[in-house]
């Protein structure tokens, strides 16, 4: 992935050397980007702290979600700013050991309300930055997945456990001419951890707690203002 990432920023350094002659400053500027994004998360069981005999060696993966996102950044310097992003996916949660295929939750939505500190760096017209910050991932909808409605479980509910953690970036904003366009290449990996519980009625049956941690790969279209 570094490998990856280090030949792409240098590729699209090249390419953006066109627009490398234009007013760089974009101190106080705001820049939107529309972005298409993959959500590639872990969802692996870390702690099994209510069984209620589950197989030994059960284990459980989210399934990854592509979605549009929109990114408001504001810039302090012309080498600092912060970013927000918006967001909504959806993922649900199979068992790959144990119970393999089980569907376990079925369409988890959530908010990943992210912000982050970014530095960015003068490479011609390019723009690589690297950055840092928080998240809080919103829970907004979780149902019991198909394998855990019926008897024995009998699941009448699902809840996923809202938390915060803390994310990693880097990327590429790559201007393409000087009316503020251009284009973006962005990477993210989270750091978070959600608590899972399945409930018959009002009693939990079982409860786990599960890394998250995705990758998020966004690529997209920016405009400066």
């Amino acid at each position: 992935m570094k490998i990856l990432l280090a030949a792409a920023t240098a590729s699209l350094a090249m390419l953006a050397s066109p627009a490398a002659a234009q007013d760089n400053d974009r101190t106080g500027d705001v820049q939107v980007k529309l972005l298409g994004t993959a959500v590639l998360p872990d969802g692996k069981i870390t702690e099994l702290r209510v069984d209620p005999g589950l197989p030994a060696g059960t284990q459980t993966k989210a399934n990854d979600n592509y979605v549009p996102t929109i990114a408001i950044e504001y810039f302090f310097t012309n080498n600092v700013s912060v970013e927000t992003i918006c967001c909504v996916t959806q993922h649900d949660v199979d068992a790959v050991s144990g119970l393999p295929g089980a569907e376990l939750v079925s369409n988890a939505r959530v908010i990943p309300a992210t912000f982050t500190a970014k530095y960015h760096f003068d490479a011609g017209g390019a723009k690589p930055y690297i950055g840092a910050g928080a998240t809080y991932f919103l829970w907004i909808n979780d149902k019991p997945g198909a394998a855990t409605t019926p008897a024995p479980l009998s699941i009448t509910d699902t809840d996923f456990s809202d938390e915060f953690g803390f994310v990693l970036q880097a990327g590429i904003d790559i201007p393409l001419s000087d009316k503020g366009f251009g284009l973006s290449l962005d990477a993210k990996r989270y750091f978070v951890d959600t608590t899972a519980r399945w409930f018959a009625g009002d009693v939990v049956v079982i409860e786990t707690e599960h890394k998250l941690d995705p990758w998020v790969l966004s690529a997209g279209v920016t405009y400066t203002f």
